[in-house]
């Protein structure tokens, strides 16, 4: 007695520049192509909600057991693995996947609008193996990531400094789906209210974020940034480099703290902590410091009944996971690092019980879809991005760091002194293929922890370093270096006039500095001096787009560079639930050549 396969139909939602448009498909095949089109996004979801009611309510489902055999009509028309037919019916990740075993070797069902036959395995030979879902990029890390973004897709792209991660790169993977941080540090100020006024201007509902790195030389700074972007209600950063919790990021976090009408805690402001060690992850998942939540009540920033309900809240709800990236990082591994910061959390949603979830994320390494297969596999909520957004067109770095980019292997990187933390001897991960800047940098903080002036530093070395590293006199570097500081913080003059060991510290760090904005402003004649932040993801990803259009610097565009990652997750991720149902997949079926935009679409609809 033979049974059937019910199809069910799949209401849908995709974007187009402005415009939303639903869609219904039946195993994969689109019946109404645009049955909605609308610029307005809730009317798009209230579309499709309804639409997916309606089709619970009507459709009649059969569930197969295929803890038992399960044999399809002998007529069932099958395509084989190796027929080059295959390759597209694997490639369109939305449409349901039927694997069957013919006497001539594994296969695939055609999809199809009418329903398969089941029937008694001795009056056929096709049997079904395997059932395939659709794979939906959207549905790749945690959900709840999406809702309280209000992204498509679980995926960002971290704040370079200097604006290395710039508008550009903001707007576009808003656009396409994900969220961004501007890359703050390092910038005046002026810039950075620039930045905040054209992104709320440019993007009104969509998501972004504004970098806020650790300023241990410079509270000051880090101090007038939190309140620059309470004051421009800016209510999502990326907090980097940071050795602990610090009063001004509670701050932020608290500011404009209630509770609604059902009890909720409500916090406007959210905090993503990027971090590589545990210690520092215990603080992030824990509540805000109890002393520094006082001060802030003591100070009149927030009423005592705020202050109450800060404990109910971790200080960042999102812990990105920093592995082996590009500037600052402690060089972990992701495999390690990433299992023990989920146990972590796991550990502070018991002890704190949260109201909401706490979410880790992964960053560093991650250029290619089988890294961001990995992260996701291993439980990461989200995925970041950095090195690779570095060497694409939208990023505020120079062609020529682009061209260099290009080229970088992934043994073509090295540690370096960080500028912004020189004398603590923090060390930054940075390019060396094509530039002098990691080994004279090197140099300098060993010289600095040997002598304790300059004029200590022997004659011969002196004018070496004017000549090849500085290009001017220690005395025309130190007025510029001591100009700069006048205008900026002039107690560091003071201090140096005081403290040889520190006027030499200014000095080196004015190289290091500098280093970083020649790399992105493109002097050529300091190109051997270029800073260049970077991680082996670069080398990576290269490796990967050689030998396609993603392999010349002016083709690489933020969206296009995060769509192949997702898109090669969801290919991923069909592969290994082949081979977990114990068949080998063959190499035509598992390519993951780098795709434009159109051609991923495609895949998607």
């Amino acid at each position: 007695m033979s049974q059937s396969v019910y199809y069910i139909c799949q209401p849908m939602l995709y974007q187009d520049n402005k415009n939303w448009y639903g869609i219904e498909k039946l195993d994969g095949k689109v019946l109404s192509k645009k049955s909605l089109r609308t610029t307005d996004k809730d009317q798009a979801f209230q579309w499709v909600t309804a639409r997916r009611q309606a089709v619970q309510s009507a459709t009649k489902k059969w569930v197969l057991d295929l803890s038992q055999d399960t044999w399809l009509d002998k007529d069932t028309p099958f395509v084989l693995f190796s027929d080059p037919k295959a390759i597209p019916i694997f490639n369109q990740l939305s449409r349901q996947v039927y694997i069957v075993s013919t006497p001539e070797g594994y296969g695939f069902v055609e999809p199809c609008e009418h329903a398969l036959q089941c029937c008694n395995g001795q009056t056929s030979p096709i049997k079904l193996e395997i059932i395939l879902p659709p794979q939906s990029l959207s549905h790749l890390g945690d959900p709840t990531f999406i809702s309280t973004h209000n992204t498509q897709f679980c995926y960002v792209t971290g704040a370079m400094a200097n604006g290395i991660g710039s508008c550009e790169v903001v707007e576009m993977i808003a656009n396409c789906g994900g969220l961004g941080f501007f890359g703050s540090a390092g910038l005046p100020i002026e810039k950075v209210v620039a930045a905040i006024d054209r992104l709320k201007t440019k993007l009104p509902l969509l998501p972004f974020g504004f970098n806020l790195i650790h300023s241990p030389a410079e509270p000051e700074l880090e101090a007038s940034l939190v309140n620059l972007y309470l004051e421009k209600k800016i209510h999502l950063i990326e907090a980097a480099a940071f050795l602990s919790v610090t009063i001004n990021l509670v701050k932020f976090r608290v500011a404009g703290i209630y509770q609604d009408h059902h009890g909720n805690v409500i916090t406007p402001n959210s905090i993503f902590a990027k971090l590589s060690r545990e210690e520092l992850a215990e603080k992030f998942l824990s509540p805000p410091p109890e002393a520094m939540v006082s001060e802030l009540v003591a100070d009149g920033f927030i009423t005592e009944k705020q202050g109450a309900l800060a404990r109910a809240i971790p200080m960042a709800q999102d812990i990105t996971a920093e592995a082996d990236s590009g500037g600052h990082t402690d060089n972990r591994a992701a495999l390690a690092l990433l299992p023990t910061f989920m146990a972590l959390r796991d550990k502070a949603q018991i002890t704190y019980r949260y109201a909401s979830p706490l979410r880790i994320g992964l960053a560093g390494g991650i250029s290619t879809g089988h890294s961001a297969a990995a992260a996701f596999a291993m439980g990461a909520s989200y995925i970041v991005t950095g090195s690779v957004n570095q060497s694409c067109v939208e990023s505020g770095s120079s062609d020529i760091v682009r061209d260099m980019l290009a080229e970088t292997r992934q043994a073509d990187v090295t540690m370096a002194p960080a500028a912004d933390m020189f004398e603590m001897g923090v060390e930054v991960q940075v390019l060396k293929r094509g530039t002098m800047f990691a080994m004279r940098a090197k140099k300098l903080y060993e010289l600095y922890r040997q002598y304790n002036a300059i004029e200590d530093i022997p004659t011969d070395q002196r004018e070496k370093l004017e000549k090849t590293v500085f290009k001017q006199t220690f005395g025309e570097v130190w007025q510029a270096t001591r100009d700069y500081f006048l205008s900026r913080k002039p107690e560091e003059v003071t201090r140096a006039e005081k403290e040889p060991h520190h006027k030499m510290a200014l000095i080196f760090r004015s190289y290091l500095g500098q280093a970083s904005r020649w790399a992105n402003s493109g002097v050529t004649d300091r190109r051997i001096d270029f800073q260049i932040w970077c991680g082996p993801a670069m080398g990576a990803f290269n490796e990967w787009a050689s030998d396609s259009f993603l392999a010349h610097p002016s083709e690489r565009h933020i969206d296009v560079v995060a769509m192949n990652i997702l898109y090669g997750v969801a290919k991923l991720n069909r592969i290994n639930a082949v081979r977990c149902g114990g068949i080998m997949v063959p190499g035509t079926l598992t390519e993951l050549r780098p795709m434009t935009i159109n051609e991923i679409n495609e895949r998607q609809l």
